[in-house]
């Protein structure tokens, strides 16, 4: 890995290393478990955290989660929010699951139990700090799908599958979900693409710093014994026979004796070799005194830089070695450990400036985290208070144009309002009027304010068999008076009959029956005149007027949604065939010296040729036709001028 490269796990923390980094290293077991593996000289980790092959480890421990107080009497939550940061948010099973990946790790390197403690005491900040960053990733834009791709193809030839769906297949297998795996590796790119160019570019180093970090800490640069290697095989099968064998040394012979001549290894291994490195120029890398089998070991480190080896028989067929360097045991000067201490310089710079960049990033975001729960990143500030901090969000200004319509509107809007209350207040007042009209009528009371006029009295014509209606005064009748005795009678004394030239015709009904119901009168129907409609047209007018001032105030047209402005916004815009239409070209403004084009100045076109009549065949064909003459053009005229004649 190179300068830059570190991944976000040893520069974050443990919380912010994603499942990926775990789920690699059960995938790639995959392919161990297929091939023949040689005795490890340490204990191999068999996929469970508690299972080693040394010694029994302690017990590791996580202290208990807050618990959130369920809604009824006998629920229990098992899932909610614990954090949120912008548009993100950090569930209670994520950092549970956070939390059992970190405890798998730690047994694996043998941790105690208060680094474990420290690290979980981190574990919510990390996480904090993973989500900020892939907030401010995709703020900028970054893309990793690239990346993706190139990383799931490395893993799956490193366990040797043909293809992705052989890889998924072993990944369901680990019990490991191939889309959070996937999302993970994502993940780990962006993040460490954000750290690069927020914090890393803008840190910078000199050549005295180098100098003194190697001298400060040249016991970590102490290497042993190494050559770097590169090869030639020729390879014989498993079951070779002797002539096959005495084949492969002679062709191994007659390359060896071409790399006296001065042939080129690397020529020769792409050409010749039959190992998997061949297409590399034969490189196999760097191997420390002890790695090596004892026949290859003797023949490479007694070699300098350079030398190459005799053809080696091995199991693989005969081998041609040569040393590309040879480094000796101890100290490597500055110069082949530049990288390197470059490197640990980096990380050290790197450290605090992410952390204040976090910081900072804390304090521009909206954060929310559950009570029971401690961001350690936090600053003393922000911990001391629990009010969530939002984002100072400026909205744009509105445009001219907009806030033009908006005051049309409103404006609009009043005028409808006041219009309908002047409309329902004139409605109101003619039934007023109305109302006070036919009461008065009813009751016969004349108004006190205005002039009483003496009634005229007409003389009221009576045919035969009616009875008078104006001439008498209304009956009134009640119940009281029903069955009373008459004016003038006894009581219980019959009045005499009188004589009476009609007959009393019953219906065969009851006395009380038979009684006169003499009902309210209706008062009679007068006489209107041609002028009274007037009132009743204007009735009518100010009820259309309060219905259309009703329709206007509560009419509002439908706000457009999203897509009918878009559609609105493309059918506006200009064709195109032409340019935009809309725009009005601009002139090109003259430029003192350029010469001028006036109207008068300009060439006329000149006249068209005059053009030979045309002469009709039809007019020839008949038998006592004569033809037609032939077109003759007329002579030329001299441009002589002449006088018409008078």
């Amino acid at each position: 890995m190179g300068f830059r490269g570190r991944t976000q796990a040893t520069v974050l923390g443990w919380g912010a290393a994603p499942a990926a980094l775990f789920a690699m290293a059960a995938l790639c077991a995959v392919a161990a478990q297929a091939q023949p593996q040689q005795p490890a000289r340490t204990p191999a980790y068999s996929g469970n955290a508690a299972q080693y092959t040394s010694a029994p480890q302690q017990t590791l421990q996580l202290p208990p989660l807050p618990v959130t107080p369920a809604i009824t009497a006998n629920g229990r939550v098992v899932e909610d929010v614990i954090a949120r940061i912008n548009d993100q948010i950090i569930t209670r099973s994520a950092y549970e699951h956070a939390e059992q990946q970190m405890l798998q790790d730690a047994q694996q390197q043998g941790m105690s139990q208060a680094s474990i403690d420290d690290h979980q005491r981190n574990l919510l900040r990390d996480m904090i700090d993973q989500q900020l960053l892939l907030s401010k990733g995709k703020e900028l834009g970054v893309n990793c799908d690239a990346d993706v791709t190139r990383r799931l193809d490395d893993l799956r030839k490193q366990n040797h599958l043909d293809s992705m769906e052989a890889l998924e297949k072993a990944a369901a297998q680990q019990g490991i979900s191939f889309e959070d795996f996937k999302q993970g590796i994502a993940n780990q790119c962006i993040t460490q693409q954000v750290v690069r160019d927020e914090v890393g570019r803008h840190l910078q180093m000199t050549h005295a710093q180098e100098d003194a970090y190697y001298k400060a800490h040249t016991s970590d640069f102490l290497m042993p014994e190494q050559v770097h290697l590169s090869e030639i095989l020729i390879p014989t099968p498993d079951t070779a026979t002797d002539a096959q064998i005495a084949a492969a040394q002679t062709r191994a012979d007659d390359l060896a004796a071409e790399l006296k001549t001065g042939a080129k290894f690397a020529d020769l291994a792409k050409s010749s070799s039959g190992g998997p490195t061949a297409a590399a120029g034969g490189e196999l890398g760097d191997f420390k005194r002890g790695t090596l089998g004892d026949v290859l070991e003797k023949a490479t480190f007694g070699l300098p830089a350079g030398g190459i080896t005799p053809p080696i028989r091995t199991r693989q067929g005969f081998v041609i070695l040569r040393v590309d360097s040879h480094q000796a045991a101890g100290v490597p000067p500055l110069e082949q450990v530049e990288p390197q201490v470059q490197e640990a310089i980096y990380m050290d710079q790197l450290q605090p400036a992410l952390r204040d960049y976090l910081t900072k990033s804390r304090q521009d975001a909206y954060m929310d985290v559950k009570a029971g729960f401690i961001d350690t990143g936090s600053n003393a500030a922000r911990a001391s208070t629990t009010v969530p901090k939002f984002t100072a969000y400026a909205p744009p200004p509105i445009k001219k144009h907009t806030l033009a319509k908006q005051k049309a509107e409103q404006e609009k809007a009043a005028k409808a309002a006041a219009e309908l209350a002047a409309a329902r207040e004139r409605v109101a007042e003619k039934q007023a009027e109305k109302a006070q009209a036919a009461a008065t009528q009813k009751s016969g009371v004349k108004n006190a304010s205005k002039a009483v006029k003496p009634k005229k009295i007409h003389r009221e014509k009576i045919r035969y068999g009616q009875a008078p209606r104006n001439s008498l005064p209304r009956g009134t009748t009640s119940e009281a008076s029903v069955g009373a005795p008459i004016q003038g009678q006894a009581p219980g004394i019959a009045m005499a009959p009188t004589e009476s030239t009609t007959s009393s015709i019953t219906t065969g009904g009851t006395a009380e029956s038979e009684a006169p119901q003499l009902a309210e009168e209706e008062a009679p129907t007068r006489k209107t005149r041609f002028a009274a409609r007037q009132t009743e047209q204007t009735a009518k007018v100010d009820e259309t007027k309060l219905n259309k001032a009703e329709l206007k105030a509560t009419d509002h047209p439908v706000a457009a949604t999203q897509q009918e402005a878009a559609d609105e916004k493309t059918q506006a815009a200009p064709l195109g065939l032409n340019g935009d239409t809309v725009k009005k070209p601009k002139k090109p403004k003259r430029q003192k010296g350029d010469p001028k084009n006036r109207l008068q100045e300009k060439p006329k076109p000149a006249a068209p040729a005059p053009v030979a009549p045309t002469v009709n065949p039809a007019l020839g064909t008949g038998s006592g036709a004569s033809p037609a003459p032939a077109a003759t053009t007329p002579p030329a005229t001299t441009p002589a001028s002449t006088t018409p004649p008078k």
